[in-house]
């Protein structure tokens, strides 16, 4: 809006007063570009720069304030500004790294790279007395060219930063599909699709697979004694010390509430309750920072190992590392029970 604007009283030349279709109009151009720098940092989750927005704002509306009667300074003023300005958004779009959404961010940089070469030649131009110095509304074709890559640059721009959000939007559906969004863990549906996948390669492999259910102690206590912003931060905790001890094979999903589920494929029943153990110790051993206190966190962890003669049973071993998880927290918490099972588990 406000480059069109900037247009509509480039347009307005002689009908409106000179300090609004000059002066008024390049601060709104500048504006613009200062609002692009602000889109762009809040889009890749950085701090509004609001020196940088700002100061050339202050500057482009001062140099044509004090350039009013010079045509050519004025055209100077604006090809090494709005270019810098213009730079300053192509950078933070770009570094330090390249962004997800590339297809948006190439059209929007298309569209901005164009400005920047069309204000930067042209400014190159006036201060080398090579291009007619009559006034914006004399017909040329460097000035007829100027007004049609501004609406073409507003096409591209617009467009491109739809599609960033268009592309970031996808992303995020995707991944919270599959993810919690609180702790980032795999959600309850990741897990489902994991086990069909993965129980059905260990049958054909003829793998052992263990499971574990894993439940936070007296939950409930920490979200009543400190708040539920801490019991949000014990939950992040206790999935952060999770990934640090496993495979990358396995995984870690939210169940639901305070509870957790292991995935350990081609792991044996020994071997799940010997990691069960030693997450145990570790987490009784990591207290939860949150706001400069402690919070000490235990969890009681179910284990369940076998080797599945069905792929279509793997429920099987999610109700006997229940059934542990139960008799760990009914024998006093902070401890690790096994299943009681066969070697081999039948449909």
């Amino acid at each position: 809006m406000l480059h069109a604007a900037t247009y509509v009283l480039y347009t307005l030349r002689g009908m409106v007063p000179d300090w609004a279709s000059i002066v008024v109009s390049n601060m709104l151009l500048a504006g613009t570009f200062a609002m692009a720098l602000g889109a762009v940092s809040q889009f890749r989750g950085q701090a509004m720069p609001w020196a940088r927005m700002l100061v050339p704002v202050a500057a482009m509306t001062l140099l044509f304030a004090l350039f009013i009667d010079d045509y050519r300074a004025r055209i100077i003023v604006a090809g090494v500004l709005a270019p810098v300005q213009l730079g300053m958004v192509l950078w933070v779009l770009w570094r330090p790294q390249p962004p997800a959404q590339l297809r948006g961010a190439w059209l929007f940089s298309v569209g901005l790279g164009l400005q920047f070469a069309l204000l930067a030649v042209r400014g190159m131009l006036a201060a080398l007395d090579a291009i007619p110095l009559d006034g914006l509304m004399h017909g040329s074709p460097m000035q007829s060219f100027v007004f049609m890559a501004a609406f073409v640059v507003v096409i591209l721009t617009s467009l491109g930063f739809i599609l960033m959000a268009k592309d970031r939007a996808e992303a995020d559906n995707r991944y919270f599909a599959v993810h919690d969004e609180l702790t980032g863990a795999a959600n309850r549906r990741a897990l489902t699709q994991t086990l069909d996948r993965d129980v059905a390669r260990a049958v054909r492999a003829g793998e052992p697979y263990a499971l574990m259910m894993l439940d936070i102690d007296h939950f409930k206590v920490v979200n009543d004694s400190y708040g539920h912003h801490a019991g949000d931060q014990v939950l992040r905790h206790v999935v952060a010390v999770l990934r640090e001890r496993i495979r990358a094979q396995d995984l870690v999903g939210r169940y639901g509430g305070e509870e957790f589920m292991l995935l350990l494929p081609n792991t044996t029943l020994s071997g799940g309750a010997a990691l069960a153990e030693t997450l145990r110790e570790v987490m009784e051993q990591t207290p939860c920072m949150h706001e400069g206190r402690s919070i000490a966190v235990t969890v009681s962890i179910g284990v369940c190992g076998a080797y599945l003669e069905n792929a279509s049973n793997w429920d099987y071993l999610i109700q006997a590392a229940d059934q542990a998880l139960y008799r760990a927290k009914a024998a006093g918490r902070n401890r690790v029970e096994c299943a009681d099972l066969p070697r081999r588990a039948y449909a």
